[in-house]
């Protein structure tokens, strides 16, 4: 299913009356929330765009873009940098769940209600399809809108999909991730952010089906098919860019993560790099894979492991003044990175941007793992950043503070 973006409006269920209080009572179970504050979202955004409109104009930046998954976490960071911070024209493509009489939508919607609102105010042209991004349907609704909306050939691709299924639109095959080991069991210690309890955990190794699967939902399958389709219906520009977003990680969650259903995705979505590079030399196009720093987001954190890591680890580059949300990482990507005469892609030996620098520092990943080793429940909160880990999930679904309200396992 397609939609065509509406015009940006407030819909009724959105903004809580002043005399109506805020529930008391959030369920949150492993991450995910089942209450959503429309108004705290939009300011969320709002409050990311503020941030980035406070720096530099992004020189000889992108002029027209899509973003491919862009409701939320680096997608949505992306799309501001380029709208509010080069003036570009941006296309977003995502799957979120519009509200009814009876419930709020998802918060991917509000966040690209605020996102369309805020670059209408600012004269910046942006649309917003909803629909299955894995879909021949959407790929064609873009080719189409493109057509009609004269918003010309696209200079930047980011590609920031995260789906735990998808659907292959050749064979009709639907496909799901799992987030497991590969080879062997893992055992090791796992957090429920939202409400400080720490547990053992104990993974078995994924199968080679399993394995599979993962590679199909988050490899580079649908970036490559994204990448044919607008090649061939010439709507990228000559010397344009596609980046897919990913991640690898230090040895602490290397056994999750790289080395893992997830690690052999990525592995995956680097090659089809190359592949795509390749697809694109006619026009002088690149395909690169650009790895960001680990970041309390709705993927992130039903992650196993990770999330006893990202407390300590916020905790350390806090300390040392490194520490950086979506926002600000797409922002240092778009200006130091990607764009003007000083930018420096800094690539490693693979071909990758790489923009998780300030994590992976060697005295900054000593320091975590040495407070990985320290840490108990009776000692999370004192120890890291839990409370600021919480306060990022919270956030995700538009609510800055715990204090207001309690969480019901």
């Amino acid at each position: 299913m397609v939609s065509l973006p509406p015009k940006p409006s407030l819909p009724v269920c959105l903004v809580r009356k002043p005399e109506e209080p805020m529930k008391k009572q959030i369920r949150i179970v492993g991450g995910v929330c089942n209450s959503v504050n429309p108004a705290g979202l939009f300011d969320n955004v709002n409050a990311w765009i503020e941030a980035e409109k406070k720096l530099p104009a992004i020189k000889e930046g992108p002029r027209s873009i899509l973003i491919l998954g862009c409701s939320g976490g680096y997608g949505l960071a992306g799309r501001i940098s380029a709208a509010f911070g080069a003036g570009a024209r941006t296309l977003g493509v995502s799957l979120e769940r519009a509200p009814t009489v009876r419930k709020h939508g998802s918060p991917g919607w509000y966040n690209n209600q605020a996102f369309d609102m805020a670059a209408a105010r600012d004269g910046i042209f942006s649309e917003t399809l909803i629909g299955d991004a894995f879909s021949d349907q959407m790929r064609s609704a873009v080719v189409e809108r493109v057509r009609r909306n004269g918003m010309g050939a696209f200079d930047l691709v980011l590609y920031s999909l995260a789906s735990p299924m998808r659907t292959d639109p050749a064979t009709g095959v639907t496909y799901r991730s799992v987030i497991k080991p590969v080879g062997s069991s893992l055992n090791g210690s796992t957090l429920d952010v939202a409400t400080g309890k720490m547990s053992e955990v104990s993974l078995e190794a994924a199968t080679e089906e399993e394995i599979a699967a993962t590679v199909k939902v988050m490899g580079g399958e649908d970036w490559k098919l994204w990448m044919s389709a607008l090649h061939d219906a010439g709507l990228l520009a000559k010397d344009s860019q596609t980046l897919a977003l990913s991640y690898i990680g230090p040895d602490a969650t290397h056994e999750i993560y790289r080395a893992g259903t997830l690690g052999k995705a990525k592995q995956h979505l680097e090659q089809t790099a190359f592949e795509i590079s390749s697809m694109l030399a006619g026009i002088r196009g690149q395909a690169r894979v650009s790895v960001h720093r680990a970041l309390v987001t709705r993927a992130s954190i039903v992650i196993p492991v990770m999330s006893v890591y990202l407390c300590a680890l916020n905790q350390v580059l806090k300390t040392k003044g490194l520490n950086e949300n979506c926002q600000q990482q797409m922002a240092r990507l778009f200006r130091s990175r990607l764009y003007g005469a000083s930018a420096n892609p800094a690539f490693d030996e693979q071909g990758r941007i790489r923009m998780d620098d300030w994590e992976m520092r060697s005295d900054v990943q000593q320091e975590t793992a040495e407070l990985l080793t320290q840490v108990t429940s009776g000692n999370l909160r004192e120890l890291t950043d839990w409370a600021g880990c919480c306060r990022e999930l919270f956030s995700l679904f538009g609510f800055t503070t715990a204090a207001d309200f309690q969480v019901v396992d």
